[in-house]
């Protein structure tokens, strides 16, 4: 095949996989609460379970109902310290509610965009070059440390995103974010 002729294949294979993530990026912002203010009500510790959380779709009870029980008792061990950090005023209400998503979109925007860029590099055949983002390692070796390091910082945040929520007074592993979020953790090893 001619050289235009690859180039043409590998501008509509990346314009339908952009395509694709901008449909799966607005599916899951328009199927989120993130702009539900936050509240003081309690959370969940020292009740049942069971009881404390509500009834959600079919899906999302299957996926987590083995590990809700294990997930809400480390949840626990937290959310009090968090509380008692917001009631005294130390943590303000805004920093609550918005923190984890600062911090993961911080971890998406710097370490996920460039090794989204040094992985497509590798793919185009230039994993050889030493440019200013690789700290003078190849793009081939820089690669996997970026993007171990996101995947070690988004499993860090899941946790507080969890204890979070807990402190806000909302149930954990019951919204549709816990689904894309397990979601792209699970995608993202298997990608590894």
């Amino acid at each position: 095949p001619s050289q235009t002729s690859v180039h043409t294949h590998l501008q509509t294979t990346i314009n339908m996989r952009v395509a694709t993530f901008l449909t799966t990026l607005f599916a899951a912002f328009a199927c989120g609460e993130a702009f539900v203010a936050p509240s003081r009500s309690t959370s969940c510790v020292g009740r049942s379970v069971a009881g404390a959380l509500p009834k959600s779709s079919s899906l999302q009870m299957s996926a987590f109902d083995g590990i809700k029980e294990p997930v809400q008792s480390y949840v626990d061990i937290w959310t009090p310290m968090f509380k008692q950090a917001s009631e005294s005023g130390l943590v303000p209400d805004f920093l609550l509610h918005w923190g984890h998503g600062a911090a993961m979109a911080s971890v998406l925007l710097s370490m996920g965009v460039i090794g989204a860029y040094m992985g497509w590099q590798i793919r185009l055949g230039n994993g050889e070059e030493v440019t200013p983002l690789t700290l003078g390692d190849t793009i081939r070796e820089a690669h996997p440390k970026i993007i171990g390091g996101a995947f070690f910082f988004f499993l860090l945040g899941g946790q507080g995103g969890l204890v979070l929520l807990d402190t806000q007074g909302q149930s954990i592993l019951e919204s549709p974010h816990a689904m894309t979020a397990a979601l792209s953790v699970a995608l993202l090893a298997t990608q590894a």
